[in-house]
């Protein structure tokens, strides 16, 4: 069993493939590291502000992207479960935040708590009964229930179909743009909360019993173990990050939309599968690499523009699942078939 929080569960299971040469993977990734870093050393000198302002949107943008992922990669960890829902439960966060408009610290505590309680609740009522179903039954019930969410969330009492914009008004310095006070927060916000459940999962009781529950069920069971009460902690831990990220992500746009769940659950996904799902490390690691990549594809001297941002994102993933499809810190095991 894991004794780090680096890695939540174990070894991501691949059946065995042909593979190239380890030598040529190797290479090819370097040859691909090397490009991205060319790109980005070329915008920083073409135009230091710009790429400034762009480095600036993509922390602050990359921390809430990782908030998001983080919930992805403890539930896919322990049960091996891509929650579809988690993207839409933050988008009823960000809804839950601008209807309370409460300080902060108030507004967070309400919204984790929200998150928690929801995610919990899906996982009582609809994962659980379907936990030793084929793996097919549990994944459509979280597109269900992700199409839930936004039946919700379309509702004219919640939220309703259209954009909705908030009189939440920032003032203060700026560096290229970029609110400091604004990115301040999401670091004041987000740090402690990477930080927290890192020590959750590596230093808790209740952390190395999630990490139990991921290896083997059966035999965290005969270790007595709860493992529907471990599991349904999980779900309440992220839930609580996707209730954060919808309050931070509130506060930063000030707006509200009943889609926003869709794009930003993608792209949350995207970052844990790039830094290797299952992962806490590379869930944040890639959601960084993520946000700060599509900025500068965005914003930068030599980006080609916000219509190819998702075009960009993707096929860098798409290039790392072909050399290495365990993610950057994900560790292969071959599956015996």
């Amino acid at each position: 069993m894991a004794t780090t929080a680096t890695f939540l569960v174990a070894p991501t299971k691949f059946k065995a493939r042909a593979r190239l040469g380890p030598i040529v993977e190797r290479v090819l990734g370097y040859v691909v590291l090397a490009l991205v870093v060319f790109w980005t050393v070329a915008n920083m000198i073409a135009d230091w502000d710009r790429f400034l302002g762009s480095l600036l949107v993509g922390l602050q943008n990359g921390l809430l992207y990782a908030l998001i992922a983080l919930g992805y990669t403890m539930v896919y960890g322990i049960i091996e479960l891509i929650n579809f829902a988690h993207g839409d439960l933050f988008m009823l966060a960000t809804i839950v935040a601008a209807t309370v408009i409460l300080p902060l610290l108030v507004a967070m505590v309400i919204c984790m708590a929200f998150g928690a309680g929801v995610n919990m609740a899906a996982e009582r009522l609809a994962y659980r009964r379907l936990r030793s179903a084929p793996k097919l039954a549990p994944l459509m019930a979280a597109v269900g229930i992700s199409f839930i969410f936004r039946g919700i969330a379309q509702q004219d009492y919640i939220n309703g179909s259209a954009q909705k914009n908030w009189p939440v008004v920032w003032a203060g310095p700026q560096i290229e743009g970029v609110f400091v006070y604004k990115l301040l927060m999401v670091l004041a916000v987000t740090v402690p909360l990477l930080l927290a459940m890192t020590y959750i999962v590596a230093r808790t009781r209740v952390g190395k019993a999630m990490r139990a529950v991921a290896q083997d069920q059966d035999g965290a069971r005969l270790m007595g173990i709860n493992v529907n009460g471990t599991i349904s902690f999980t779900f309440g831990l992220g839930g609580a990050l996707a209730g954060a990220a919808g309050v931070l992500y509130f506060l930063c746009q000030t707006q509200t939309y009943y889609d926003t769940g869709t794009q930003l659950g993608l792209i949350a996904f995207t970052a844990a599968v790039l830094g290797g799902i299952g992962n806490l490390t590379g869930a944040v690691v890639g959601g960084l690499a993520i946000g700060v990549i599509q900025s500068l594809n965005e914003g930068g001297a030599y980006g080609l523009g916000s219509n190819w941002s998702q075009t960009v994102v993707f096929l860098i993933l798409i290039v790392l699942m072909v050399f290495k499809p365990e993610g950057i810190f994900g560790r292969p095991s071959t599956e015996k078939v």
